[in-house]
């Protein structure tokens, strides 16, 4: 199973190159990446890392745009002019966007959306600075993008209808959602229809109280005060699987080797990039590059590397406008 390294590295891998074994994360290249993922999309064990070299190859390997393209978008030119993307999201987030203490780089499925876009658009092969990462959180996403502090928010940003009235979506680029962890050794859960009659857990006040309720009646989940009893709860026998936000269960599997995340979501969040609305070129554009990505494969070949290597299941990209606000 994949993990974090001791100094908080993701574990990351080229879609379906090979990845370069490293005997520890002292020697050569800092390591950021893990095994291969296996055919179903989930993590196939062994102890095979990539280095930084692998996971920029993953960037640099994606699609650039013509010159007409870009200087189409005023947002977009201006973005070249300045040869970098000023990306509003998180340096903690496992999975999706963390900050290795010891370089400073920063990888993950949230990040590789902005490093892909920024590299579309200024055709920089250095992935190191394609972007500038400032911190948001959620009473600071809106202002930035408005007062354009940062020209995107790529940062699990769901997309919602009072959302969109302040910033403009494009996307959506991922769709998350209510999912399901079980044991790492679990064959008989898969998916949601697979959880009739089993012991349930989730957390108390959660969605996906109500989610369960309308996919699974009947079945009443426990409910425990916060995300460490659950896990317990699954990791002692005394719960079949626990379901909650896909993006929290993904950073349990993380951090505990001995759980996994099975199927895909069976509820919708779906996440979109963050632009200012005063220019509607920025949303077009973005649109542009997400469906770019979406038809070259290299969206996949970054969900493989990132979110892939702990879910089983493969995801299709989702349509772009397909929600409200978007």
């Amino acid at each position: 199973m994949y993990t974090f390294s001791r100094r908080g590295l993701l574990y990351v891998a080229a879609g379906s190159s090979a990845a370069a074994a490293l005997a520890a994360c002292s020697s050569g290249t800092p390591p950021v990446g893990g095994g291969s993922p296996g055919a179903s999309g989930s993590s196939a064990g062994g102890s095979k890392q990539m280095s930084q070299a692998d996971y920029d190859t993953i960037i640099k390997a994606g699609p650039v745009a013509d010159a007409a393209t870009v200087s189409a978008s005023p947002w977009a030119t201006k973005i070249k002019s300045q040869g970098f993307i000023k990306r509003g999201g998180t340096t903690t987030s496992a999975i999706f966007s963390l900050k290795d203490p010891v370089t400073g780089r920063i990888a993950g499925f949230d990040a590789g959306i902005g490093d892909l876009l920024a590299h579309y658009i200024t055709g920089g092969t250095d992935v190191a600075k394609l972007t500038q990462v400032s911190q948001t959180s959620v009473d600071t996403r809106e202002t930035m993008l408005q007062n354009n502090t940062v020209d995107i928010v790529v940062a699990t940003y769901s997309i919602t209808t009072a959302r969109a009235q302040k910033v403009a979506f494009a996307g959506p680029y991922y769709s998350s959602g209510d999912s399901i962890q079980v044991k790492k050794d679990n064959t008989t859960i898969k998916s949601v229809s697979d959880l009739q009659g089993k012991k349930l857990v989730t957390e108390s006040n959660s969605t996906a109280i109500t989610a369960l309720q309308k996919f699974v009646p009947g079945n009443t989940p426990t409910l425990f005060a916060d995300n460490d009893s659950c896990v317990a709860a699954v990791q002692q026998g005394r719960a079949d699987a626990y379901v909650l936000d896909e993006a929290i269960l993904l950073g349990n599997a993380v951090k505990n080797p001995d759980l996994k995340v099975v199927g895909t979501p069976f509820t919708t969040d779906p996440y979109g990039v963050g632009v200012n609305k005063d220019d509607p070129t920025a949303k077009a554009f973005v649109n542009a590059f997400l469906q770019r990505i979406f038809d070259s494969g290299d969206w996949l070949k970054l969900w493989k590397a990132t979110v892939g290597l702990y879910v089983d299941a493969v995801p299709t990209p989702p349509k772009i406008g397909s929600v409200p606000g978007s």
